[in-house]
């Protein structure tokens, strides 16, 4: 056993039979199932002496189970120096006001100036919590997206944030500035979403049983002759899921040529596209809290000149 691996003993004692990976999801709350079913399969769990690697192997009550926690595999990523607009921190979670430009995580042609590089040149400790490649990171936003991004510091915390994403307790709240105006003040989008089958970097809404599920949820706040400022709240996280909704019901984003016009009808650099709120419980607590972050320089002043030469 390597000297900075750790060792985990314990009996359980549930009342009946119940799958390996289940009494340890109970009973190691602070580690996500993933990780728990990978130490399985890769043979650190054994039981009563025994190594098990399958995941769904019946447990008896008063066997012991012993895991053997191996070191945090080195990571290749060089921490940077980057300035983080950082909202909110606490021992579990950093919440991070992230500028649009800026890719999450690493990726092919982006080796290098992520949000992930910047954060462990700021918190070393988080490498490895959720990932090697994508350290804390709970939900990502698009390269050209701004506004909140949450980051656990421990694997209990990612835990914890990915369990109210999972159940939809996580309100995200987005502004996005329109090309034209949707069919009704507000409304609600149910269609499924999928890799686009004749242009694979795109996303595109698919037939019934063909993608997955997307909902999402919009209010107009204001309307232009030409534009419409709405409220978004996607109830599900796939990717690109507003942006696609959006040019779905015909009203694409300001500045999105991928989904939209090729010729962005506004003088903007990027769409028009703002994570502003998020509401969430915090670890270990009761009551949600709700983080805000005001619109960019860019979005604001695209909005002001609108107000005053588009009013409706």
């Amino acid at each position: 056993m390597n000297e900075s691996s750790q060792v985990i003993a314990f009996v359980y004692e549930g009342p009946g039979e119940e799958r390996l990976d289940k009494v340890l999801v109970q009973k190691l709350p602070e580690f996500s199932r993933a990780r728990l079913q990978s130490l399985i399969k890769d043979g650190k769990v054994s039981l009563n002496g025994r190594v098990v690697t399958k995941t769904g192997f019946a447990v008896q009550p008063r066997q012991q189970i012993q895991i053997l926690l191996p070191p945090p595999e080195p990571s290749s990523l060089q921490p940077e120096p980057i300035p983080l607009d950082i909202v909110f921190e606490n021992g579990d979670l950093l919440i991070i006001n992230k500028p649009a430009g800026m890719v999450v995580h690493p990726s092919p042609g982006h080796a290098q100036g992520t949000l992930v590089h910047g954060i462990l040149a700021y918190h070393p400790d988080l490498e490895g919590v959720g990932g090697e490649r994508r350290p804390g990171i709970v939900h990502r936003l698009d390269k050209d997206t701004s506004g909140l991004l949450l980051v656990a510091k421990n694997d209990r915390a990612h835990r914890w944030l990915q369990e109210q994403f999972r159940n939809r307790q996580v309100q995200k709240t987005y502004l996005a500035l329109v090309d034209g105006h949707p069919p009704t003040p507000q409304g609600r989008i149910e269609a499924p979403i999928g890799r686009d089958p004749a242009h694979r970097q795109r996303m595109s809404v698919l037939p019934p049983g063909k993608g997955r599920e997307a909902i999402t949820e919009y209010r107009v706040r204001e309307s232009f002759r030409q534009h419409a400022l709405l409220e978004v709240h996607p109830l599900t996280g796939r990717t690109h899921q507003i942006r696609v909704h959006m040019a779905f019901l015909g009203c694409p984003l300001v500045g999105d040529t991928l989904y939209g016009h090729r010729r962005p009808s506004l003088s903007l650099q990027r769409h028009f596209l703002h994570a502003a709120r998020l509401t969430l419980r915090l670890p270990g607590e009761r009551e949600p809290c709700t983080f805000e972050a005001p619109l960019p320089a860019d979005l604001q002043a695209l909005l002001e000149w609108l107000r005053r030469y588009q009013s409706a």
